[in-house]
């Protein structure tokens, strides 16, 4: 897997980025072929806060996972055991679907898949600018595979067309841990 590793706010050492390319070469094991895409890495430095998070571009999502502690190491190692759970969870199901689809598996048969949503994040400090904007295509899926999706991208909410319907819901994660979903009215 190659790794594009960047830091914000954050000077990236030789030791910083040789142990983020190792710890991250664990998860080679996980998938049936060589990543042709490349993995980005961002390391982060916010008032004594360790951040990284690492995206991992596959056929047709993402695995994502984000972590932060007051050790940039102690990030690393908890980012690298999250994508891992991510795969082990998800790798059946994954399978399935993409075998489905497009007829190979994506991930080794020890492992679980994790995929990815596109959304619009807002800059926490002034929610009247955004500024990130991404563009994606939306595939009819149910339910299930909408909250599987959200998940295994670790964001709060999914944007997806309900196969139902084939109108545009939204899942999201209620603060008591159950799932909400958004449908327009008809």
């Amino acid at each position: 897997m190659n790794l594009l590793i960047r830091g914000d706010h954050l000077e990236v050492t030789k030791a910083l980025k040789d142990y983020a390319e190792k710890k991250l070469a664990r998860l080679d094991k996980y998938f049936e072929t060589p990543l042709a895409s490349d993995a980005h890495v961002t390391l982060t430095a916010v008032r004594g806060i360790h951040g990284v998070e690492v995206t991992i571009p596959l056929n047709g999502f993402f695995l994502r996972a984000q972590e932060k502690s007051e050790d940039m190491y102690a990030s690393i190692d908890m980012v690298v055991d999250k994508l891992e759970r991510q795969i082990r969870k998800h790798k059946t199901k994954m399978n399935r679907k993409v075998r489905h689809e497009r007829g190979a598996r994506v991930f080794k048969e020890t492992a679980d898949a994790t995929a990815a949503t596109a959304t619009q994040l807002l800059d926490e400090e002034d929610l009247d600018e955004v500024v990130r904007t991404k563009q994606f295509n939306l595939k009819p899926m149910d339910l299930e595979e909408a909250i599987l999706r959200m998940n295994m991208v670790g964001h709060n909410f999914f944007v997806f067309s309900n196969a139902a319907s084939n109108l545009i819901n939204v899942v999201y994660r209620r603060n008591d841990g159950k799932y909400g979903l958004i449908e327009p009215a008809n």
